[in-house]
């Protein structure tokens, strides 16, 4: 299968230009009260409060990610085999990896249907990480898959693309800063310590990343959507009160 090339420096545009320390702390200063109560979780929160400070949260957040930074990893000595929960959202989708085809459409050049045998011969990224789950445990994975980033380079983003949506075989769903995306850890996985990814953990590929909570890394991910504004729907779990942004 052919795939069009996509020029890195068009993709790095995606990516938040860099602030200096005084900028950072001076809107840090004032979204302090917003970082605060966004923790609460409360129906005052997410009444009120939420609309006014959470653009200003997610600018923030934004600034701190620093997309281009990849964040230091973790000896293959330090994975923690069974230390990963199963947090079943709805149900275990039966997925057929053979027939599976993952959508990667919307706001881009050139959308995609692609095979699991055309996502295998895409450059594999392997990475040693912190699973954190917003529950309070966490786990040292090794994930191993293609990156958001290669596979927007074959789709083609348009310019005025700001957000990627992810569906999932289950019915969750969820909603990422493109900058987050393209991250250069954020991979879609179909390896788990080595092996393939069990059902269970999201096969046949899942989102797996070292900058956002575990809410926001969607298991069975059928369809991949780049989109220009954030729509009404963001995410399961956000839609019920949880931030956002979710970055770490």
């Amino acid at each position: 299968m052919q795939f069009n090339k996509y020029s890195e420096r068009d993709l790095q545009s995606y990516l938040p230009r860099r602030f200096s320390r005084r900028q950072l702390l001076k809107f840090a200063g004032l979204s302090g009260a917003g970082l605060a109560l966004g923790s609460c979780g409360t129906s005052l929160y997410a009444e009120k409060v939420r609309p006014i400070f959470e653009p200003l949260n997610q600018s923030i957040e934004e600034l701190i990610l620093q997309a281009k930074t990849p964040v230091p990893e973790f000896p293959i000595s330090a994975i923690e085999p069974n230390a990963l929960l199963v947090n079943s959202f709805n149900f275990t989708p039966e997925i057929d990896p053979n027939s599976f085809k993952l959508v990667i459409d919307g706001a881009v050049n050139n959308p995609m249907q692609l095979s699991m045998s055309d996502v295998r011969s895409l450059p594999l990224t392997s990475m040693v990480i912190r699973h954190v789950c917003v529950e309070g445990w966490a786990a040292i994975v090794q994930w191993g898959g293609v990156r958001l980033y290669d596979l927007a380079k074959l789709v083609q983003p348009k310019a005025e693309a700001r957000y990627v949506y992810f569906e999932s075989a289950d019915e969750y769903y969820e909603s990422w800063d493109i900058a987050s995306a393209l991250h250069p850890q954020t991979l879609l996985a179909y390896q788990k310590n080595g092996q393939t990814l069990p059902l269970e953990n999201g096969a046949p590929l899942r989102l797996a990343a070292p900058i956002k909570l575990g809410y926001k890394q969607s298991k069975w991910v059928t369809r991949v959507t780049f989109t220009n504004e954030l729509l009404q729907r963001k995410g399961y779990w956000v839609d019920d009160g949880y931030e956002w942004f979710a970055g770490l």
